[in-house]
């Protein structure tokens, strides 16, 4: 016998999830991650983003069940650094993304925009007439304080946002324990604006990149949250250093109720605040059959058996 349930809303779904090192297939009613002789049972309908890192693939079945249950699967590299790909959303519609376009290709109404990002970063306001390239300085003299003070506070050597892509254990503690938060804000973000109906290139005060729109709504959320989880986390000098990291993240963007924000405040930086909703028909998969009786799914987050070291 079979039974029909509703795929939770983005904003009810847990964070994401890093695996590394395993074969991801399908598995009896769900998705498993396949590593030696052990199988670990992944939940696709409650996650919002599933990153492969280096050693994994992944079947053509795992991917059209991520795609029925938008689930955002993106190819990283090691620790969920450093993203190489990542699959399309899951809305129907087009409408945020005629909206979000229209709105960028005004100068006046990318600048309102660019400036609403601002106030709500810094709940700081700014006059009308503010350029683009002072938004852009005043926010730069805010994070470097940001960061500042957060080396103070955790007593972490700062000196300064380095780090080379091609070489990741050049970097020092504190280098890499930022670019591994951000990389976990990063793949939440990209997430919700590609289940929204979003453009992820099209960004206001970033651009050029293909995901401009992710590093701007990133950047609302960093003084808040990456910043200070990095700083702390190194000053507690672990041994396995972004993991814990990203455990910490986890644990932090469920604090802070990221999921259940994310699109309310795209659309208020966006002055959308008419189309706050999730509707059924817009997404990919909304509706999905599972067998009665079915057991719940567990998880060992973060398990030696899941990728993590």
């Amino acid at each position: 016998m079979r039974t029909l349930y509703e795929l939770p809303r983005f904003s009810d779904r847990w964070s994401y999830l890093y695996l590394e090192m395993g074969r991801l297939d399908v598995d009896a009613d769900g998705l498993g991650f396949h590593q030696d002789d052990s199988v670990v049972p992944i939940p696709i309908d409650q996650l919002a983003v599933v990153m492969l890192g280096p050693g994994s693939t992944v079947t053509h079945e795992a991917v059209k069940s991520l795609s029925r249950n938008n689930c955002l699967l993106a190819w990283t590299g090691q620790e969920g650094v450093r993203l190489y790909a990542a699959s399309i959303g899951g809305s129907y519609s087009s409408r945020r993304l005629i909206r979000q376009a229209r709105l960028v290709s005004n100068e006046r109404s990318r600048l309102e925009v660019a400036s609403r990002m601002y106030r709500f970063r810094f709940k700081e306001a700014i006059p009308e007439t503010t350029s683009l390239e002072s938004i852009r300085g005043m926010e730069g003299i805010r994070v470097r304080k940001a960061y500042a003070d957060a080396a103070k506070r955790y007593d972490v050597e700062w000196r300064g946002r380095r780090y080379d892509q091609n070489n990741w254990s050049a970097a020092d503690p504190i280098n890499r324990a930022l670019s591994a938060a951000n990389a976990c804000l990063y793949g939440i973000c990209h997430a919700a604006i590609l289940s929204a109906g979003y453009s992820a290139a099209l960004g206001f005060i970033h651009t050029g990149k293909m995901l401009s729109f992710v590093y701007d709504i990133a950047d609302l959320y960093k003084t808040g949250l990456t910043i200070p989880i990095a700083f702390r986390i190194t000053s507690q000098e672990p041994a396995e250093l972004e993991r814990a990291v990203r455990m910490e993240c986890r644990k932090a963007f469920h604090q802070f109720r990221l999921m259940e924000r994310l699109l309310p405040d795209i659309a208020e930086v966006l002055n959308a605040g008419d189309d706050l909703g999730e509707s059924a028909e817009e997404f990919e998969g909304r509706i999905i059959t599972l067998a009665v009786g079915a057991e719940d799914w567990g998880i060992p987050w973060e398990s030696e058996r899941a990728g993590a070291r």
